[in-house]
């Protein structure tokens, strides 16, 4: 999917440990290659681990320390999954904040699996119609959110999917949605 859709965006992908490994790393793979330039960010220093669907996975360099991250510096927001991951991130007023900016802003945010999670906490689900992994589907109708069981759903500048297996339709909806919201973006300010 090598393409310059992405040429010159700025992608924060925010984790910590747990993220589910192919959630972060697949869809990354995508970003670069449409030319984003894409940072981890996190609340841990160094390195975070990821999970491997049923075991612990790679460890991965910490681009940006979540504390000195902002979010105006990034175009766009990936929020992977895994269950520890957003679990842990959702808890951190710090990581709920980084995210919120994104949404109050009106910037592209991508999710995956459990990454929805941070939505919610961010205050960002209600009155938006998305996907997660189906054990989210209470919390997110709880929170304002239409829950649909579909491999990727785009609503109000965010684009989500159920799993690993969504990965192919997912990277295509996230390229198209970060091109087209930031080109969006550019093109105002250029005026």
């Amino acid at each position: 999917m090598a393409s310059d859709a992405l040429n010159g965006l700025k992608v924060a992908i925010l984790v910590t440990d747990g993220f589910e490994q192919v959630e972060m790393t697949e869809p990354r793979k995508a970003l670069d290659e449409a030319g984003a330039e894409t940072q981890l960010v996190s609340p841990k220093d160094g390195q975070v681990k990821a999970w491997n669907f049923t075991e612990w996975g790679d460890t991965f360099p910490v681009d940006m320390p979540l504390r000195a991250a902002r979010p105006d510096d990034y175009d766009a927001l990936l929020l992977p999954g895994g269950v520890i991951n957003p679990d842990q991130l959702r808890a951190l007023p710090e990581a709920v904040a980084f995210a919120k900016a994104f949404f109050d802003t009106g910037k592209p945010v991508a999710s995956i699996c459990h990454g929805p999670w941070t939505i919610i906490e961010a205050g960002a689900a209600r009155g938006r119609r998305l996907t997660s992994w189906p054990s989210l589907k209470t919390d997110l109708e709880n929170a304002g959110a239409e829950w649909v069981d579909q491999e990727v759903v785009v609503d109000q500048g965010l684009v989500t999917s159920r799993k690993p297996d969504d990965i192919p339709a997912f990277n295509p909806a996230v390229i198209e949605l970060f091109a087209s919201a930031c080109g969006s973006s550019r093109r105002a300010a250029a005026r």
